[in-house]
């Protein structure tokens, strides 16, 4: 399938028009901060932007991220508006058609953000084998505080070593962020094989409950679903292959923290927002279950306290209480069955987060 995906992004596909379904867009407006960011960006790369959501984590200032399936490089160059001069971004990708488009507006972008030199590299590789690769020293391991990747480890054939890579790329304490396709059960394997299907972000889409289980072999324990919506196929001919699979665009951050439980348990810990990090002076979004307003003090579970005490978060976040005395689980840990909106008005066919 390697192939396949190769030629539909390198050359079937001249720009996000050619694509056969919606299933590589962004249906949400992008936050005034952000918007003033793609404002900067070369109407070359925007024109071959594929991606599915706003992979945007919070605190980037002065992080390394590397971005997995970087494409044509729109994400690598708004991120590397937001980690600022000190910070860096590096793009891997397997397509060279994308990649050529991506490098030769290195120094472009540099000048827009008045920048000495480039803080963004771009690296030819396939996701699933960046331990093999000629680039050792740039993909080391411990190197980057957070990885993002949009609409693209659907469209990986060994789901397993993508994560498995994350793990050893990532800091202790980084971060992975991104979007993809989900589904509500397994795809059929002939669908799987079907080249249209796999190149627009459908057939390659996980099941939800495969996915949480290859993240914690990975060692990506509690993985948090940040936005979700259904996906609608409207593609009348592949609305007949797919048939009743249903179809989730959703974010989700999976923190490299080997100290989190599989389940959440509650120690009595609480925490305020300080109301400090970049953008977000009224309220701090973790994920779905968890949005803390500026000085508001919430019951938390000890791997939420993990999450906002031991990565980039700590900062901004004040923490009371300790892991001395259990008093059992966590009563609003999460749900049970599949996590997604159902029920949420669906969107054209995508991976839009």
């Amino acid at each position: 399938m390697y192939a396949e995906v190769q030629r539909y992004y390198g050359e079937t596909l001249q720009s996000s028009d050619d694509l056969k379904t919606s299933a590589c867009c962004t249906v949400d407006a992008p936050p005034d901060y952000l918007q003033a960011a793609l404002s900067e960006i070369h109407d070359e790369v925007l024109t071959r932007y594929y991606g599915c959501g706003l992979v945007l984590p919070e605190v980037l200032e002065g992080a390394e991220i590397l971005d997995l399936g970087c494409g044509a490089g729109r994400d690598v160059y708004v991120l590397s508006c937001l980690v600022g001069a000190e910070g860096r971004v590096v793009g891997v990708d397997m397509t060279p058609a994308q990649l050529e488009v991506a490098r030769r507006h290195r120094q472009y972008h540099a000048d827009r953000f008045g920048y000495p030199a480039s803080n963004v590299e771009f690296i030819e590789a396939n996701i699933e084998h960046l331990g093999d690769c000629n680039h050792v020293e740039v993909l080391a391991e411990n190197r980057f505080d957070m990885i993002v990747s949009n609409c693209v480890i659907n469209l990986a054939t060994d789901k397993q070593a993508v994560l498995d890579q994350a793990w050893r790329l990532l800091k202790p304490g980084g971060e992975l962020y991104f979007a993809d396709m989900y589904t509500d059960r397994r795809v059929p394997e002939e669908l799987q094989r079907d080249p249209v299907l796999y190149a627009e972000c459908l057939s390659g889409a996980l099941y939800w409950h495969d996915f949480q289980q290859i993240a914690i072999r990975a060692g990506f324990m509690d993985p948090r679903l940040v936005t979700d919506r259904p996906v609608e196929v409207d593609d009348p001919e592949l609305r007949q292959k797919v048939g009743d699979i249903q179809f989730f665009s959703a974010t989700y951050r999976l923190f490299k923290l080997p100290e989190l439980e599989v389940t959440n348990e509650d120690y009595g810990q609480s925490v305020r927002y300080r109301g400090t990090a970049a953008h977000h002076p009224r309220q701090f979004v973790l994920d779905k279950q968890h949005v803390f307003v500026t000085g508001e003090t919430v019951r938390i579970s000890a791997n939420t306290a993990r999450m906002l005490s031991e990565t980039r978060l700590a900062p901004h976040f004040e923490l009371a209480g300790d892991t001395r005395r259990h008093l059992g689980s966590f009563a609003a840990a999460g749900t049970v069955g599949i996590p997604f909106d159902t029920a949420a008005e669906p969107v054209g066919t995508g991976c839009c987060g």
